[in-house]
């Protein structure tokens, strides 16, 4: 389901993802009719426009999580850094995404977000590192953290910051998807974060993506 407030953005949205077979657009809507739409058809993934007229999208969104079987929502935005992104992604958002991602990476962004993935546009998230929230103590605190994490641990981190699902992960580094899921549950606690979105951050503050980068690179 895609909510924003531009008919055109919701058209637009709509045609590119509903080309794929794989995936069906249950419904657009505008954000004052976002979550009785939601309520009603039931979709599995919801793409949310951020800043909305209406109804801010941080409201729908809080909304939304309080469901019994919340969706998957992901936040759309036009900004390369938007200030409500941290907000989001603290109430529960699953990622976000820029309105000009190009047409052929949607359908695929939006398979990682249903699969149970981290959807991070890449240009917004490095924004994000450099402008996260309090003192540079309390960051260097929370990165400090993944020195708490078993080496095997460390590795499904570094695969959950890649967007990576459960089951994705598992056929990576030969693991059953049970195994995989207490692992993440190990790493949320130790990291002392609420969702893969956050750990995923905290991993990229961390810099353990450019140590494998690095690692792959001399490999």
């Amino acid at each position: 389901m895609v909510v924003d407030d531009e008919a055109l953005v919701r058209s637009g949205f709509q045609l590119i993802l509903g080309a794929s077979e794989d995936i069906a657009v249950v419904a657009t809507a505008s954000g004052g009719e976002a979550v009785e739409t939601v309520r009603r058809e039931r979709p599995d993934v919801v793409l949310l426009d951020i800043r909305m007229p209406d109804v801010d999208g941080l409201t729908v969104l809080r909304e939304l999580r309080t469901m019994p079987d919340p969706p998957v929502v992901a936040m759309l935005t036009t900004f390369d850094a938007d200030e409500y992104i941290l907000t989001a992604l603290h109430s529960g958002a699953a990622g976000f995404l820029l309105k000009d991602t190009e047409p052929e990476q949607l359908a695929h962004l939006v398979r990682t977000l249903a699969a149970g993935g981290v959807v991070l546009s890449p240009k917004a998230s490095r924004t994000l590192l450099h402008s996260h929230p309090g003192t540079g103590t309390a960051v260097d605190e929370e990165a400090a953290r993944v020195r708490l994490l078993t080496a095997r641990e460390r590795d499904v981190l570094v695969l959950v910051a890649e967007g990576l699902s459960n089951a994705d992960i598992g056929a990576r580094i030969h693991l059953g998807a049970g195994t995989v899921k207490d692992h993440v549950s190990a790493i949320l606690t130790k990291l002392r974060v609420a969702s893969r979105v956050q750990a995923a951050l905290l991993a990229q503050r961390a810099g353990l993506l450019d140590e494998r980068l690095r690692s792959e690179a001399g490999g």
